[in-house]
């Protein structure tokens, strides 16, 4: 099993940040059938083969998923996905 975890500073408003997480689960749960809830400001996301958590802080996005056998294959481009949403969406 594969660990991701990449924290990204942020400088927006908590509940911007949360919504823009929020838009993330939302294409997630479209295009993967990912299932998600949010549990106070951290949203948690499971499928087959990944599981994780999306944190959100007045200062900090943290991103942190476990991938199962199959998906550890592919870590550096998810890796790399993620980081590129970060820094689009949070600066």
């Amino acid at each position: 099993m594969s660990h991701i975890l990449i924290k990204h500073a942020h400088t927006l408003p908590r509940a911007e940040a949360k919504t823009l997480a929020q838009n993330v689960a939302d294409k997630m749960k479209e295009e993967f059938s990912f299932e998600y809830n949010w549990q106070g400001d951290t949203l948690n996301f499971k499928r087959s083969g990944v599981q994780g958590t999306i944190s959100v802080t007045d200062t900090e996005v943290a991103v942190e998923a476990k991938l199962g056998l199959l998906l550890s294959a592919l870590k550096p481009k998810v890796e790399s996905e993620i980081n590129r949403f970060l820094k689009e969406n949070f600066g």
